[in-house]
This record gives C-alpha cells, structure tokens and sequence, in this order.
C-alpha cells in the first residue's frame, strides 16, 4: 500500500452489502481501504459470513457484525459497536437490494402487495434508517452513499418493479441531501451499468442486457465494481465536498444514449 495515496487515512465508515468477491460493496471497500479508511463491514446471515469475513480480513476491517435489515434489532446493535469502537463515522455505503422473485419477474401490474412493501423495505428504507442511525455518529460531517440503476430513470425490459423502487431511492436521496446539508452530510446515488453481481442475476434475459449495454455505451464496454470503487472513494474524498444529492452515473456513458 503506498503511504502517499492514504488521503482517507482516519476515515471511517460502514459497508452494507458485501456477499462475495463480485459484490459491488467489495470493490468499494478494496478501494476505500487502500485509501486509507478503516472499514466495518457487514453479512447478511450465517451462511454469508463464511464468504464474508475473508473478504473482510483483506480489507483489514475494523468490525464484522450481521445485518438483516429485516431482523429488529439488528442495526441498533450494528450501531452500538461503532459506537462503542469508534465514537464517530465518516461514510456509509449501502448497497443492498431484494425483491421476491414472482414479482421481480412479473409486471409492475401485477405486483404483489408483500412483495412491493418488501422491497421497499430493503432496498429503500434501510438507506434511510441507516442515515438515522450514522446522524448523530457525523460530527463533522460525512457521506451517505446508495446504488442504484438506470432503470430508476428509464423503462429497462425485464427489470420491472426494481425501476419504481429505485426511483423511490433516488428521491430519498434528494431529499436526505437538503435536510442533512447543514451539518455537513453529502448523500448520493451512485447508478454503475450492469454488473454480473449475485444480485444481478436474479434479473430475466440478463445476459441481453449487458450485451445491449456493451453495444449502446461510447466505451463500448462494462464497467466493473474497481470502475464503482474508485468512483465511491472520490465522493468519500475532501474533493467531492462540494457535491451532494446527486446521481452519479457510473456506465461508461449508456445513459446519455437514446
């Protein structure tokens, strides 16, 4: 690690997300580390920690708890060890989603109740409860970061119910950006193009998708979670100080194409 590049050292922040090393969150926290921030990170139950927490070992981290957002209780105790660990926090990078399969492959027409209430409330809510909970730990300020899609913004094939509900997030976005600016607080949307993520394959015809995306880019070609990393590192950074509520398209530019 080269000590010149340590221009987050004494930063530190949380990752939600990470499942393996394809994980969106992973690239984050590799890059932020080799900044020089000190990470906690998160795993969603006991059959992910055992993918996690080497993952977490090579990023040095700080602190590894579970996190179901669904399961009470679990981010107050999350919280509480920061607390108790560090006594402040500088980032938070969200980067969790679910939607149960029969809705997510289904049309937004047709979306279930449960289904759409779920997945609010893991892929939009829990950024809000999360920024509740890092408030009052951001003395000095911080950074609030989520993901996002393109399809929030535009009509994808096959991402269907996904679409409203990102849209929802990156409305919170906004709005958490107004009312947390006075203390400092920045908060984003980053949207990458598509990933081949666990997540991600969740979604019908991905395939075609990335190859459209390939297509239709200026770049033509993918970006990958080191593209998502670097990009999440800079809104951490003093450098972004003056960004905030924004969506930060992170694609090699497919979203500028008709």
């Amino acid at each position: 690690m080269n000590i010149n590049n340590q221009f987050l050292a004494g930063k530190k922040g949380l990752i939600v997300g990470i499942a393996n090393e394809h994980s969106i969150a992973y690239g984050c926290a590799k890059s932020l580390r080799e900044a020089g921030a000190e990470l906690a990170i998160t795993y969603l139950n006991a059959k992910a920690e055992k993918y996690v927490r080497p993952l977490a070992d090579q990023v040095d981290a700080r602190l590894v708890m579970p996190l179901d957002v669904e399961e009470p209780g679990q981010m107050q105790a999350l919280f509480a060890a920061i607390t108790e660990q560090w006594g402040q926090l500088d980032f938070v990078i969200h980067s969790i989603a679910f939607c149960p399969m029969d809705d997510l492959h289904g049309r937004v027409t047709d979306c279930s109740l449960p289904g759409f209430q779920q997945a609010m409330r893991v892929s939009c809510y829990s950024f809000i409860e999360l920024a509740r909970h890092a408030e009052p730990l951001m003395k000095n300020g911080g950074t609030l970061l989520t993901m996002s899609y393109h399809g929030a913004d535009k009509v994808v094939e096959n991402y269907n119910i996904m679409g409203p509900v990102k849209a929802a997030l990156e409305s919170t976005t906004r709005y958490m950006a107004h009312e947390l600016g006075a203390k400092g607080i920045r908060v984003h949307a980053v949207s990458p193009g598509p990933l081949k993520t666990r997540a991600a394959s969740g979604i019908a015809h991905f395939d075609a998708l990335i190859d459209d995306a390939t297509q239709r880019a200026p770049q033509h070609r993918l970006v990958d979670i080191e593209d998502v990393g670097a990009t999440c590192t800079f809104l951490v950074s003093d450098g972004a100080r003056s960004l905030t509520g924004q969506t930060i398209y992170v694609d090699g530019g497919c979203n500028i194409m008709a």
